[in-house]
């Protein structure tokens, strides 16, 4: 069965994008191999909010990747190169998970994240966190309804940027 796994950048003080919704201070480590990260997965999931800041940027489907996106307000109509769920996530998600193939990438969007952990289908939570203060923006995650337990499966320091990738399960 495929997993769901958040990978996302954080700043060391817990935010995914600043204040102006900016991710200019993620730094490209050059000893990171993203041809690698990026092999792992065939599906790509986000939130309606990161969805439209790839687009705006000429993304739609990401990676050649499977894309669904969750929203309430965006229709199937405006958005004919991804998948919009609307209804239902829950069922979606199970099918997603039961097709065969590589795993699922919850792309951004804490929101998302949330809502997912709240459903019990996040199998991991993969942090690069960059050696920034960013003092505000999107967190990583919104206020969680109930403390989630997690154990730590892999860790990398990125000397030359400082970066440091950690790789948890869900317990």
């Amino acid at each position: 069965m495929k997993r769901i796994r958040y990978s996302v950048a954080t700043s060391l003080d817990g935010y995914i994008a600043g204040p102006n919704g900016e991710y200019d201070w993620i730094l490209m480590d050059p000893d990171i191999d993203f041809a690698k990260i990026y092999e792992r997965f065939d599906t790509l999931l986000m939130g309606r909010k990161s969805y439209e800041v790839t687009h705006a940027q000429g993304g739609g489907a990401m990676f050649g990747m499977d894309t669904y996106i969750f929203s309430r307000t965006l229709r199937q109509t405006d958005c004919p190169d991804v998948t919009v769920v609307s209804e239902h996530p829950e069922e979606t998600l199970a099918a997603i998970k039961e097709k065969p193939g590589k795993d699922i990438w919850l792309f951004g969007g804490g929101s998302l994240f949330r809502s997912l952990l709240e459903f019990g289908v996040v199998d991991s939570v993969e942090v690069a966190i960059i050696p920034i203060l960013l003092g505000g923006g999107v967190p990583l995650l919104p206020e969680l309804e109930k403390r989630t337990e997690l154990k730590l499966a892999r860790h990398e320091v990125y000397q030359k940027t400082g970066t440091v990738m950690l790789e948890y399960a869900l317990i």
